[in-house]
C-alpha cells in the first residue's frame, strides 16, 4: 500500500491550497482516512478526517477553513484549505485505516503517506 501526497507549497497568509492524497499501490479499500500535520517542535497532529459512513472530524484550529473529501473512483483524498496563516506550516501527510471507522485520533491509523510541505508566510 502507498499512500502519496501531492499539492503542497508556499503561499502567503489567506491564500489556499488543496492537497492531494492517492493510493497508488493497492486496491485495498479504506474504512476511514485524513491528514494530519507537524510542525518543527510540534506535536503531531490531526486535521481533519472522513469515514466510509460520511462521518467527518475537524481539528477545532481548522474548522470553516479546511474541507477534506474524497474520491473513490480516482482512490483519492483531498484537503482543500483555504484563509491559510502561518500557524498552518506544517508538513502534511495522510494516514488510513481499513480496520475499522473510528476517525477521531491518530492512533485510529495504521498506514502512512510521507508528507507534502507547506509553507505560509505574513
Amino acid at each position: 500500500v502507498q499512500l502519496v501526497e501531492s499539492g503542497g507549497g508556499s503561499v502567503q497568509a489567506g491564500g489556499s491550497l488543496r492537497l492531494s492524497c492517492e493510493n497508488s499501490g493497492s486496491s485495498l479499500d479504506f474504512s476511514a482516512m485524513g491528514w494530519y500535520r507537524q510542525a518543527p517542535g510540534k506535536e503531531r497532529e490531526l486535521v481533519a478526517a472522513l469515514n466510509s459512513d460520511g462521518n467527518t472530524y475537524y481539528a477545532e484550529s481548522v474548522k470553516g477553513r479546511f474541507t477534506i473529501s474524497r474520491d473513490n473512483g480516482k482512490n483519492t483524498l483531498y484537503l482543500q484549505m483555504n484563509s491559510l496563516n502561518p500557524e498552518d506550516t506544517a508538513m502534511y501527510s495522510c494516514a488510513a485505516r481499513a480496520d475499522g471507522k473510528a476517525i477521531a485520533t491518530i492512533l485510529n491509523y495504521n498506514t502512512w503517506g510521507q508528507g507534502t510541505q507547506v509553507t505560509v508566510s505574513s
